[in-house]
């Protein structure tokens, strides 16, 4: 609804991820590929842990029934209207402050069932201990209705956003860093910018509705708190979530394909405990037993992109603690740099034990990042991934939306609504809503 709303339904299209197994999950002695059929995925656990099968089967349901009761919940559903629907919202109540590992434990799973579904912890930067049972049920139900890549990348979309806006009079200013917002008594009338090539100009720009897509801790820290209501600074108090390590690399003289690449993700733990295994990487920077993901995109699609023939794109990611990157980088720049070099030796070693014989002599560019990367070239307070952390505190009724209390003041961010691509565009669509009073949500955005 959204593409055809802006003209771009054929256009910008989508390449469906392998229905049989969009997500492939690797852990010591065991392997489990996600379908997009529950049934199926039910019935491939159940072979995994036979004696488990009942409380695994049980669970997936339990999942399917929370994700229905979330799907139908209003938009900014307060409490008072989840108690008077009680009845429809018997789960929504029951798992509201639970972490995935709470429901884990209440259905009694064995450990590497739970490290099986749980395996792909870097969509959220988060161990079961930690994250929503509700985010990451959003999120798993959300990719077994479909999986997708955009046909012609990532970069073809926003490409194609641009082009919208300059064709209806739009303007995107490049360079200009916003240094300030300037206010009228309880409104935002614009925002003041720096060049960022010319740092000797400055400009001011006004509108009649503000929309900002900067932090909202950051932008009300820039605005002064004290101008916000009370309920909204208390909504503004959130922790961000973890950040993380990332490789970007290109191969050259192999087929991946011929290693189990394709039309999906894998994921892959050294140990079984995943809380364990985000400790030891996040609290202690022990990446000896480290769990990761992988993502081939070249497979996604048949559009081979900018990457020139005979060459294929992979990408590593895993999580890293911002405080000891940001102190090492500070404190000795050498050591910061065998530590990034050291986790990805740690992800290479593994790719060349289990999948890809020999991987290093293959690589002909490599280029990693910390949360130090993230922190300078996104702007990320802390080098945070998915803006606040997905935790049941920060992922419940009362998390922060686009109201700010400012006339004319919209936060437009994934703190303030939803982190990921699909996510970026629902929080966008919603503001639009709200100004526009016209629908663009009538269809799922999956």
């Amino acid at each position: 609804m959204f593409l055809r709303k802006l003209g771009l339904e054929q256009a910008v299209t989508f390449e469906q991820y392998d229905a049989n197994g969009y997500d492939h999950m690797r852990i010591p002695g065991y392997e489990l590929d996600i379908p997009f059929d529950k049934e199926q995925l039910s019935a491939r656990l159940a072979k995994l842990f036979p004696e488990h099968a009942g409380p695994i089967r049980n669970f997936i349901n339990e999942v399917w029934l929370t994700a229905a009761e979330i799907k139908k919940l209003p938009e900014h559903p307060g409490i008072a209207y989840v108690l008077s629907h009680a009845l429809g919202n018997q789960r929504v109540i029951k798992y509201h402050k639970s972490t995935l590992q709470d429901v884990f434990d209440a259905f009694k799973l064995p450990l590497e069932a739970q490290t099986l579904l749980a395996l792909q912890w870097p969509d959220f930067l988060l161990p079961p201990k930690k994250l929503s049972f509700f985010a990451w049920t959003a999120l798993f139900t959300g990719y077994c209705r479909g999986a997708y890549y955009p046909t012609h990348h990532f970069a073809h979309v926003i490409d194609s956003l641009v082009k919208v806006i300059m064709e209806n009079d739009g303007e995107i200013i490049y360079q200009q860093k916003v240094t300030n917002f300037i206010l009228d008594e309880n409104r935002v009338a614009g925002v003041k910018t720096i060049d960022m090539q010319d740092r000797t100009v400055f400009q001011e720009h006004y509108g009649q509705d503000i929309i900002c897509n900067i932090d909202p801790q950051h932008a009300a820290a820039m605005i002064g708190k004290h101008h916000f209501s009370s309920s909204v600074r208390a909504k503004l108090d959130y922790e961000y979530s973890p950040s993380n390590f990332v490789a970007y690399c290109v191969v050259k003289g192999i087929d991946l394909s011929d290693f189990g690449f394709g039309r999906w993700n894998l994921f892959h733990s050294e140990q079984a405990d995943l809380n364990k295994a985000f400790d030891d990487m996040y609290d202690r920077a022990d990446y000896s037993a480290l769990s990761f993901g992988v993502t081939t995109p070249g497979f996604l699609t048949d559009d081979p992109g900018d990457c020139p023939e005979g060459e294929q794109i992979i990408q590593f990611i895993t999580v890293a603690n911002y405080h000891y990157f940001h102190d090492l980088k500070i404190r000795d720049a050498g050591a910061y740099r065998k530590m990034k070099k050291q986790i990805f030796d740690a992800m290479i070693d593994i790719i060349e034990q289990k999948y890809v014989p020999n991987f290093r002599d293959f690589i002909v560019f490599k280029m990693t990042g910390s949360p130090t990367t993230n922190e300078s070239f996104c702007a990320a307070p802390e080098g945070n991934s998915y803006g606040s952390n997905l935790t049941p505190e920060n992922f419940s009724a009362g998390r922060l939306d686009h109201r700010t209390s400012l006339k004319n003041f919209y936060f437009c961010n994934a703190s303030s609504g939803a982190p990921s691509f699909t996510g970026t565009i629902r929080t966008g669509c919603v503001l639009y809503e709200k100004l526009s009073g016209d629908s663009v949500l009538d269809a799922d955005l999956s």
